[in-house]
């Protein structure tokens, strides 16, 4: 397992309790997003916090980033490799963070 893989796996189990509604497949994806955003979306540092947003403004700033329109090196990178569906689920996904 690669430490990136074991990071994600305890991340995972982590959301496990919190988020019935949401497949694995994004809770994989959240976890990810955590790495950087802070456990449930609740960066302590410079980075955007994610809870709190509502569906329309995170899958709103995740597409922007994804067509350019919004600039971050990062979150670009990010962003392009997801597609509508996956966006979608991480924005109903965190917006049950409040």
């Amino acid at each position: 397992m690669t430490p990136s893989s074991a990071v994600a796996s305890c991340l995972l189990l982590a959301l496990s309790g919190f988020a019935v509604a949401a497949d694995r497949h994004t809770l994989t994806i959240a976890a990810t997003c955590m790495s950087c955003h802070g456990p449930d979306g609740r960066s302590l540092g410079e980075i955007p916090r994610l809870d709190g947003l509502s569906r329309t403004e995170f899958v709103t700033a995740l597409r922007d980033f994804r067509s350019g329109a919004r600039r971050a090196t990062i979150m670009q990178r990010q962003a392009s490799g997801y597609t509508d569906a996956e966006i979608d689920a991480l924005g109903d996904y965190f917006a049950t963070l409040k």
